[in-house]
This record gives C-alpha cells, structure tokens and sequence, in this order.
C-alpha cells in the first residue's frame, strides 16, 4: 500500500508495476483513457493488483477528464494495460461536475467507452436555480446531456417581460 500522500496515478502506477516486474509498456503520456483525454486521478491512498489488473483509491479521491470532475471517498478502477483505464467506479457519496451540470449521489459509475458517468441510489442535479431529483441519471461526458428515471424537481421559469 502506498499511503499518507497524494500521489500522481502514473507515478504510481509505473512505480508499482516496475516492482511487479511486469512486462507492460509504459508510456511517458499521461495515464490513458478510452476517448482520448487523460484520466487525472488522485487520493489519500492507493492499493493496486497489477496482475488483477485492479487498483483502490481510498481518501479525498479526485477523477477528472476533460470537462468533468468527481470527488468521493472511494474509487474502484479497472484497467486492461498499464496504463489504459477501462473502468472507474466510485462510491461512499459522490459529487461530479460535468460542465456546469452538478450532481450528488451514493454512487457512480464511468464507462469510459460509452463516455457516461452513471448515478444510482438517489440522484440530485442542479444547475443555476434549478434542481431535479431521481433514481438513476446517467450523463453524457462530450455533450452533458442527461437522462433520468422517477424524476421530481424544479425548474425556474424566467417572468414575462411587460
């Protein structure tokens, strides 16, 4: 376990699996998602199964990628090559940003293929003055666009001008 700091997710991993004496390729690029963009991670702690090809992050976990941001207390990451993420899931209270678009929920999960980040478990998304609450929202990570089910919220309507 590498603990009691914050550590860059490539360093990390790089460090980790040169120890392992794995014999995946590292590269200098930042660590590699599907999409394109890096996947900017950080946290207390970092625990990570090289042949499992698995890692925890525990503590002050931040996920950032591209125009979205999420911060919760635990991450699970899955990943199929040093260093190429293919799954990231958070939970134990999640916040995420994905341009401008807020949202609360016990749960998420991003799919890195699809470009989602999916909300379970009761979900809050506000955005200037207005709020929506539901079961279950998943956002498009390029587009910001988002679906929900069993919604309930509010939304402001501007006044007509006289």
């Amino acid at each position: 376990m590498i603990g009691g700091m914050r550590l860059p997710w490539l360093l990390g991993l790089a460090f980790l699996a040169s120890i392992a004496g794995t014999t995946s390729r590292l590269e200098a690029d930042p660590l590699q998602a599907v999409g394109g963009e890096a996947l900017d991670l950080s946290a207390d702690t970092l625990d990570i199964d090289v042949e499992g090809k698995t890692a925890v992050l525990n503590g002050n976990v931040k996920v950032a990628k591209g125009s979205m941001t999420v911060s919760c207390p635990h991450v699970d990451v899955r990943f199929d090559h040093v260093p190429h993420v293919t799954w990231v899931k958070g939970s134990g209270g999640v916040v995420a940003d994905v341009k401008g678009v807020r949202a609360e929920a016990p749960d998420v999960e991003l799919d890195l293929a699809k470009q989602t980040l999916d909300l379970r478990g009761g979900v809050r998304l506000t955005r200037g003055g207005g709020w929506l609450t539901a079961e279950r929202a998943t956002i498009h990570i390029g587009t910001a666009k988002v679906s929900m089910s069993d919604v309930k919220g509010s939304i402001p309507v501007p006044k007509p001008v006289k």
